[in-house]
């Protein structure tokens, strides 16, 4: 296969893997992979995963690239927070959680860390489109009660503070019905009461 029909055949994916490339030349050697790198033409993400040199980065496409090189997974947790507007600060790493196990991968183009959650937790995420794609991320809801539920440190008021969580779009955005509907799931007392404890901080906030 020459690098020119790669790439129509994958034109339309955000990221690829050797399987991909294998489903569509079945006699594919993978020292191209590397002699395209040298070339200058695909940047290698993490072992088996790659996309173009050219390819315009921005936060779309970094959580697409998040759900397919650790999958399944979701965007959710800090990056979720700060994606929604809940908190102020930029997030350095893209927040994922996975049914696998916790894993950081640290890359040319970002970081990406993943929280392992029971598959019986793995609800609650929209997908949400952009240029005919879409990535998965956590309701504002669920991405709430993962970060609570991962971070079982945080419980009193000072945690709270430290959170910085925006009132006027936790109260706007946050539907507490859906929120307590997801809590059910979690089948945690000690989680179920930091957050009723959370709540009636915001409402003081």
């Amino acid at each position: 296969m020459r690098y020119v029909e790669l790439r129509e055949s994958l034109k339309e994916f955000t990221v690829f893997s050797l399987s991909d490339i294998v489903r569509i030349d079945r006699n594919f050697h993978r020292r191209r992979l590397n002699e395209w790198q040298n070339k200058g033409y695909i940047k290698k993400i993490i072992k088996g995963y790659y996309i173009f040199s050219d390819l315009e980065l921005n936060e779309n496409i970094l959580f697409k690239i998040a759900n397919k090189i650790y999958s399944p997974s979701y965007i959710s947790l800090e990056m979720a927070l700060s994606f929604y507007h809940l908190i102020p600060e930029s997030v350095y790493s893209i927040t994922s959680v996975s049914t696998r196990r916790t894993y950081r991968f640290t890359t040319t183009i970002a970081e990406f860390s993943y929280r392992s959650i029971k598959p019986d937790l793995f609800v609650g995420y929209n997908l949400v489109s952009y240029n005919n794609k879409h990535f998965k991320i956590a309701t504002i809801e669920k991405a709430v009660l993962d970060y609570f539920y991962l971070h079982p440190d945080v419980k009193t008021k000072s945690d709270f503070v430290s959170l910085r969580m925006n009132k006027d779009v936790f109260f706007k955005e946050v539907d507490e019905q859906k929120q307590y509907a997801l809590l059910e799931k979690f089948a945690q007392k000690t989680l179920r009461k930091r957050l009723l404890t959370f709540w009636e901080f915001m409402r003081n906030a």
